[in-house]
């Protein structure tokens, strides 16, 4: 099967009521613990590369990593999706390089460090839509900011100045009338990394309420979550018992994610969780098996772990058992589509 464009997926998604992870990914191992994953489950996947993770992998590496997936797996739709594009340029070497969906980040500079206005987002969240959808690439663009750094890029809001920079439901409305994106990335509260909230987060710091607003105003729109992963506690105390120190935090619990997909939440971003899971791994190999060099023997229990990880997920956001349902139009097949 070919890689699908975004917009097909989450199209589907809707209709059936379900959410779909997208998993950052850096190297092979990430990507094969993804596909067995959804093998498993029978899940369609998102598979997400920052500009770190591209810089990191590089692009051709990445690109036939992606394309080995898709022959390996016919039966799973897989969308190859550009996160945190920080400029049109950004996202149209992605769609050079494959990719089937990118996201045009403008809610920040192209420093990726400063809030932009509103006239700097629509300008370049559009300039990318209409470049993408005349190749029948779909594209996602956010509007407001989310707290902490991925990958350098972020303004590295604490807890609560994202507070101060949450999406404005009816500036949402008149950003996807503007801009004709495919989804919508809406600050709620939310935070890249492994420390998202200071204490179990309750509606006045996760704000579950915007999300709910904005699906009244624009019922059809795709709406993703960005900072979504959960922090499981066992994972933390894994690490840390195996040598790591990382203090107590608190991530996005899972049935808030189920709430917000009743209310047009498609897309929900997950990497820390992932990158936990495989550090925990590799930490107990390492400090059980210290005259341990082969990498096989901690690459692998590492994708293991982070293989289980996405199970849970993709049964939880419900995109489980829906794989060989999901229609599987081709870039090519989206151009006609985009141009109604």
């Amino acid at each position: 099967m070919p890689l699908i464009p975004m917009r097909t997926l989450l199209d589907h998604a809707a209709e059936n009521d379900y959410g779909v992870a997208a998993l950052n990914v850096n190297n092979m191992e990430q990507i094969q613990a993804i596909l067995e994953a959804a093998t498993e489950t029978d899940s369609p996947v998102i598979i997400q590369a920052s500009r770190g993770a591209r810089d990191y992998t590089n692009d051709n590496y990445l690109r036939h990593l992606m394309l080995a997936a898709a022959e390996l797996n016919p039966n799973i739709p897989i969308v190859m999706h550009q996160d945190h594009g920080n400029s049109p340029a950004t996202c149209m070497s992605a769609i050079e390089n494959g990719f089937t969906s990118v996201m045009m980040d403008g809610s920040l500079d192209e420093a990726g460090k400063n809030p932009n206005t509103y006239e700097q987002n629509v300008a370049v969240t559009k300039e990318v839509v209409a470049a993408a959808h005349a190749r029948g690439i779909s594209v996602e663009g956010e509007i407001g900011c989310l707290g902490g750094i991925e990958d350098g890029h972020g303004a590295g809001l604490s807890e609560e100045e994202a507070q101060e920079h949450l999406t404005d439901p009816a500036q949402a409305e008149q950003f996807v009338a503007d801009t004709g994106l495919d989804a919508l990335a809406v600050a709620i509260g939310t935070s890249h990394g492994a420390y998202k909230f200071t204490k179990k987060p309750t509606g006045d710091v996760l704000r579950m309420d915007v999300i709910e607003e904005i699906h009244k105003r624009l019922p059809n729109c795709h709406i993703v979550m960005h900072g979504s992963s959960s922090l499981p506690q066992e994972l933390r105390d894994e690490i840390n018992k195996y040598g790591g120190s990382l203090k107590p935090a608190y991530g996005v619990p899972v049935e808030e994610i189920q709430r917000g997909i009743k209310h047009g939440v498609r897309k929900i971003n997950v990497d820390t969780d992932n990158r936990l899971a495989m550090t925990a791994a590799i930490r107990k190999v390492f400090t059980e098996k210290p005259a341990e060099f082969d990498p096989r023997k901690y690459l692998g229990p590492a994708r293991e772990s982070m293989k289980e990880i996405c199970k849970a997920r993709m049964i939880a956001f419900g995109q489980a058992g829906w794989a060989g349902k999901v229609p599987t139009k081709t870039c090519k097949e989206m151009i006609d589509f985009y141009k109604k």
